[in-house]
This record gives C-alpha cells, sequence and structure tokens, in this order.
C-alpha cells in the first residue's frame, strides 16, 4: 500500500507503470469509491484499462475513503460542503498531480469522479476526459436512489460491503450520502464549466443507470459539442462492472495511439 501527502493529509494511491511518451491515466472514483473498489471478481480495472492503452495510471482514494486519512466528525465539524467536487477538482487534483510530475494527464472518473474530473478540465491542461455515469445536475431519481441507499447501510448489508474497502466505512458512507441529500447541493450545476472544456472527450452512461437520465450526457454534449458517446444498453451505474469489456474496448478506441 503507497501513500501520497498532499497538504498535510495522506492519501492512498496506487501506480501502475506503463509505455512512456504517452499521457497516464488518472482514475477518479466514485462517491462510496476507494482503490481497492475498482477491482471486480478479482481484477483491478485499472490495470486492464492501462494494459489496453499502453498507459501508466495512477489511482487515489480521496480523503476520507478507502485506507486515505479519515475526516474528523464527518457529520459535524467536518461535514462535506456543496462544493466539495469543486473543491476536489482545482485544490487537491493539482496537487496531486503536480506531487506526480503529471502535467496533462488522461483524467478517467465515475459518477462523482466523473463530475471531478469534467471540473478540472474546465481549468487545467488534460490529454482528454473519460467521464463515465457523470453528474452535472442533481436529477429527484438520484437523490431517491442515495435515500435508499441509507435505509440499505442502517438496516441492510451495505455497510458490511462497503467496510472491506474502508478503514472509516461510516465516515466514508455519510459524508457522501449527507451532502447529495442536504438542500444546499440541490444547485449542484456545472454544466457552464462542461462548457470550457476543449480536450478531448468521451461520456458512458449506462441505459439502467439509477442514479441518472440521458439528460446528463444531453446536457453535457450542448456544452460541448465535440464529445463521443456511448450509451450502453444492460448496463446500470457503473459501466466498468456491467459492461467492462465493452468499456475498455471504447476507451481503448477513444484514446488509440495519441499522446
Amino acid at each position: 500500500m503507497n501513500f501520497a501527502d498532499i497538504g498535510g493529509v495522506r492519501l492512498e494511491v496506487q501506480r501502475i507503470s506503463g509505455a512512456p511518451g504517452r499521457a497516464p491515466l488518472v482514475f477518479l472514483h466514485e462517491g462510496l469509491g476507494s482503490v481497492s473498489m475498482w477491482t471486480h471478481r478479482g481484477q483491478s480495472w485499472p490495470q486492464l484499462v492501462c494494459q489496453a492503452t499502453g498507459r501508466g495510471g495512477l489511482v487515489y482514494s480521496r480523503r476520507g475513503y478507502g485506507q486515505s486519512e479519515p475526516v474528523v466528525d464527518v457529520r459535524g465539524t467536518g461535514r462535506l460542503a456543496a462544493d466539495y467536487m469543486h473543491r476536489e477538482a482545482w485544490e487537491v487534483l493539482p496537487s496531486l498531480l503536480a506531487s506526480e510530475g503529471m502535467d496533462s494527464p488522461v483524467l478517467l472518473g465515475h459518477s462523482d469522479g466523473a463530475s471531478i474530473a469534467l471540473l478540472h478540465a474546465s481549468r487545467y491542461p488534460v490529454s482528454a476526459v473519460i467521464a463515465m455515469a457523470p453528474h452535472v445536475t442533481v436529477e429527484e431519481m438520484a437523490i431517491e436512489a442515495i435515500s435508499e441507499a441509507a435505509r440499505q447501510f442502517e438496516s441492510g448489508d451495505l455497510r458490511s460491503r462497503l467496510a472491506r474497502h474502508h478503514q472509516d466505512v461510516d465516515g466514508a458512507f455519510w459524508q457522501w450520502n449527507e451532502v447529495w441529500r442536504s438542500r444546499e447541493f440541490r444547485n449542484f450545476d456545472i454544466r457552464a464549466e462542461c462548457g470550457q472544456i476543449t480536450a478531448r472527450l468521451l461520456l458512458i452512461q449506462g441505459l439502467d443507470d439509477e442514479y441518472g437520465t440521458m439528460r446528463q450526457l444531453d446536457d453535457i454534449a450542448l456544452a460541448a459539442p465535440h464529445a463521443r458517446q456511448l450509451r450502453l444498453p444492460a448496463c446500470g451505474h457503473s459501466p466498468q462492472r456491467d459492461q467492462p469489456e465493452k468499456t475498455v474496448e471504447a476507451i481503448a478506441d477513444f484514446l488509440g495511439n495519441r499522446s
């Protein structure tokens, strides 16, 4: 297990080696994700993507997730603010990339991580962005799904399943769940920022996504008409789990042999 110290906060990182000369991939996890949660059925999905594209990679857990430093009093004084994704994209991620010597990587984000990738690319140079199941606005169906997750965490098996991936499972869950259900977060809207993205852009979403409709991709495409899209049937909120082969194939085709 490896760590990086970013602004005095210890973050869990995984580095994947690859051929020199190509921009590395930086993997940005979902709202309840971590380094270990990218692994599915015993396979590291970031490793598969890096192998398919011939690139190196960096995977990290945001603060409060995985084995990264926990957030103190996450339901009180340490509660996430409604602009937490903006802060991650414009403050934490630039510092992490600088510490790793990465000046124009390929960002690959899922869910919250996809939104963070879009926000970062609106201000900082990147070689390309791959956004899986991104959120650019808050839909009612997302709030309903997140409220159901809270019920499963408290009375179902969700807590025990997540506990395998987070040293502070309660902190990891509630910091995400409560900010999304807050009144302030209903105003989350990054469509204008998407209009500032000039880098190559691939959007991937499952047609059965329980956290968002195709309106999310439609809104990004209106703001950034150069975006390429992949809408996957028989796929929910996690293309890397529901359609891993098709998703890797699409990413490899999108990136091609370009640097």
